[in-house]
């Protein structure tokens, strides 16, 4: 644009490879001075950098500027930007430059907005929850086979350990005989035996 009217004031981006792909916009706000305060057009998110920037229509734009929010100086910068760093609510308000022997620019309103909760910021206790529960899952799977391979090996040992004991008496039914003189055998011994 060669020629600026007030008519030219807007929002203004670029655009690349038919739309895939564009550049963040500014808010360009022409009247009949020749500051311009170039600055963003949608709200900023709490937390982030914004760079003001004030420019002469016909003068280089590395001029030292004034920075003015709501009618108070803030500071004046030598290269004519002027960053906010973490911005939060309390940056938001009207923003206005000058340069000397040039003039002031127009008001351009800035806004801030909350980060919404996004997961972002519960992601580390997301983690934290995550990673506990795969701990749990996981104890309680080694509990379960421990306890199930400590029952069956323990089944094993008592079936080979486990014998059962019994008395046993061997005795001969002693029937009287006709022969008088024989004697009689001997009582048997008692005999244990193991059974599995």
């Amino acid at each position: 644009m060669n020629y600026i009217r007030e008519h030219d004031s807007g929002v203004y981006w670029c655009e690349w490879r038919e739309g895939a792909a564009s550049s963040s916009s500014i808010q360009l706000t022409v009247t009949g001075g020749s500051v311009i305060l170039q600055s963003p057009v949608l709200p900023v998110m709490e937390g982030d950098d914004v760079t003001l920037s004030c420019h002469t229509k016909t003068a280089p734009s590395n001029l030292p500027a004034a920075f003015y929010k709501d009618g108070s100086l803030i500071r004046t910068e030598p290269a004519g930007h002027m960053t906010l760093h973490h911005v939060t609510s309390s940056d938001e308000g009207l923003y206005r430059c000058s340069i000397s022997a040039h003039g002031e620019s127009p008001s351009s309103s800035i806004s801030v907005s909350e980060k919404s909760a996004t997961s972002s910021q519960f992601l580390p206790y997301g983690l934290l929850f995550l990673s506990c529960a795969i701990v749990v899952v996981l104890l309680l799977v080694l509990l379960v086979i421990h306890h199930f391979y400590s029952k069956s090996k323990g089944n094993q040992e008592n079936s080979e350990e486990s014998v059962t004991y019994s008395d046993v008496k061997i005795s001969q039914d002693r029937r009287r005989t006709n022969t008088p003189n024989k004697e009689s055998p001997p009582e048997p011994e008692v005999i244990y035996s193991s059974l599995r």
